[in-house]
C-alpha cells in the first residue's frame, strides 16, 4: 500500500510499505477513505518530538471502512463504516473505566520512555512516535486499529466523510476545550488560537451556551472564518495590537474572560518584547522545548477565580512560567489530551441533528500522494490554508 512516511525533519514522502495485518484478536483492519493532516503533525514534521524514524507511518485522523476484524471483534464487521480516535484505549484499565482514555494504561508499550520525555506518558496514539506507542498512522491506504471493539465509532447514515472526519480528533478535542471551561450560559469565553481545534473550541462554546467568545489569532483569514463560520462574537488580531492581555481586560470591564481556551500549545511561535526575545535564544539552543507564548497570556488574562483549559499540546519544559499570577488569582488550571471516545457519540448526535457542520474548516483537499504538498501548504499556512484532507 501507499502511505505518508517520515523522512526527517521538514520532509515527508509517500512510499510503498507493508500492509497492515491482524496482529491481536481485538484488531482490525480499516481501509482509509479520508485522512487529514492535523497540527500535531507539525511538531514531529518541524522535528520537535524525538524517536522518529524514517519510515514512520504518519497520521492520526483518519476514517474508512472495515475489511478484517479479530475474532475478538463483536461490534465491527466487514462493511462498517468508521471514524477512528487518535488515542487507543483498551477499555478495561483504570482510566479507560474512568473515561479517561488518552491516559490509557496499556496500550503504550513505550510508557517508561515516553515518561522521562513528557513527564507523563499518554495512551498509544496513532502515527506518532515511539514515544506514544510506535503505531503506524492513518495518512496510508490501509491501517491496522488496535482495541477495535472500544475505538472506533459507527457511521450509520449518508453523512459525507468530511462532515464525521474529524470525530476522529480536532471536532472532540475543540469541545473537550470548551466542556472544561463549566460554561452554564452567559459566560465570556477567549480562544487562544483560530486554527482547526481553535474554531472547534469557538463553535462548542457558543454551542454550551457562552454568551462572546473571543478569537485570537494573528492571520485575518482565520479570524473571519472564526467570526463567520464558529460564531464568535468578538476578534482580537495580535499582529496590529500585541498586548492581547489588555486587550481582552478592555472587552470585560477590566476583569478579564471568565475561562480561557489555550488551542495553541507548542505551535505558539510569535509573542512579543524581551520575554519572546529570551524565549526564541532558549529555544534556538534547544533548552526550553516548549512555547509558552500563549499559555503566559491566558493564565494572566482569565479573570480571578476563572478556569483556564488547555487543548493545545505541550511536550516538554517552559521557562517562566507565571505561578504567581495562577495562585494569586485562584484559578483552574484543567488541561489534557483529549478523551475522545467519551465525546465521540454525542458530537455524532450534534452533527446529524444539524447543530453543527464541522467541514466548515476544510480548505484544501489533495490526493494521498500529494501528502508533501500538504504539509508544506499547511505549515506556511499558504494560500489561506486551514485544514488538509488526503484521499487515498
Amino acid at each position: 500500500m501507499r502511505a505518508t512516511v517520515w523522512s526527517g525533519r521538514n520532509k515527508v514522502q509517500v512510499e510503498n510499505v507493508p500492509d497492515p495485518k491482524i496482529l491481536n484478536d481485538r484488531d482490525a483492519i480499516v481501509r482509509i477513505t479520508s485522512t487529514a493532516i492535523c497540527g500535531s503533525d507539525l511538531h514531529l514534521y518541524d522535528g520537535y518530538i524525538p524517536t522518529m524514524k524514517k519510515g514512520d507511518i504518519l497520521g492520526h485522523e483518519f476514517m474508512g471502512e472495515v475489511v478484517e476484524t479479530g475474532r475478538g471483534v463483536q461490534n465491527l464487521h466487514v462493511g462498517d463504516r468508521v471514524v477512528v480516535p487518535f488515542p487507543i484505549a483498551c477499555g478495561s484499565c483504570w482510566s479507560c473505566k474512568h473515561e479517561l482514555y488518552s491516559l490509557c494504561e496499556n496500550s503504550n508499550p513505550n510508557w517508561g520512555m515516553a515518561e522521562k520525555f513528557f513527564g507523563h506518558a499518554t495512551a498509544g496514539l496513532f502515527g506518532y512516535s515511539r514515544l506514544t506507542g510506535g503505531y503506524a498512522g492513518g495518512q496510508a491506504e490501509y491501517a491496522r486499529v488496535p482495541y477495535a471493539d472500544i475505538g472506533p465509532i459507527k457511521i450509520e447514515d449518508d453523512l459525507a466523510d468530511e462532515q464525521v472526519l474529524f470525530l476522529s480528533d480536532i471536532f472532540p478535542t475543540g469541545y473537550m476545550g470548551a466542556d472544561m471551561c463549566d460554561i452554564k450560559g452567559g459566560e465570556v469565553i477567549a480562544v487562544f488560537g483560530a486554527g482547526p481545534v481553535g474554531q472547534f473550541a469557538i463553535a462548542s462554546a457558543v454551542m454550551l451556551g457562552a454568551e462572546r467568545v473571543i478569537a485570537i489569532d494573528r492571520y485575518d483569514y482565520r479570524l473571519q472564518m472564526a467570526r463567520n463560520r464558529a460564531r464568535a462574537t468578538d476578534i482580537i488580531n495580535f499582529d496590529e495590537n500585541p498586548d492581547v492581555v489588555e486587550q481582552l481586560k478592555e472587552l470585560t470591564a477590566g476583569r478579564g474572560p471568565d475561562a480561557v481556551i489555550d488551542a495553541v500549545g507548542m505551535e505558539a511561535t510569535h509573542g512579543h518584547g524581551a520575554m519572546f526575545a529570551y524565549d526564541r535564544t532558549k529555544q534556538a539552543n534547544r533548552l526550553e522545548t516548549d512555547r509558552p507564548f500563549a499559555l503566559r497570556d491566558a493564565i494572566l488574562a482569565c479573570r480571578p477565580g476563572g478556569i483556564v483549559s488547555v487543548i493545545g499540546v505541550y511536550g516538554g519544559l517552559m521557562d517562566k512560567f507565571p505561578s504567581g499570577a495562577l495562585m494569586n488569582k485562584g484559578l483552574q488550571l484543567r488541561a489534557g489530551q483529549c478523551h475522545v471516545q467519551k465525546y465521540t457519540k454525542p458530537l455524532y448526535d450534534h452533527i446529524r441533528d444539524g447543530h453543527i457542520d464541522p467541514s466548515f474548516v476544510v480548505t484544501h483537499r489533495l490526493p494521498l500522494g500529494n501528502a508533501p504538498d500538504g504539509y508544506e501548504t499547511f505549515k506556511h499556512k499558504q494560500d489561506d490554508c486551514m485544514k488538509v484532507v488526503l484521499k487515498p
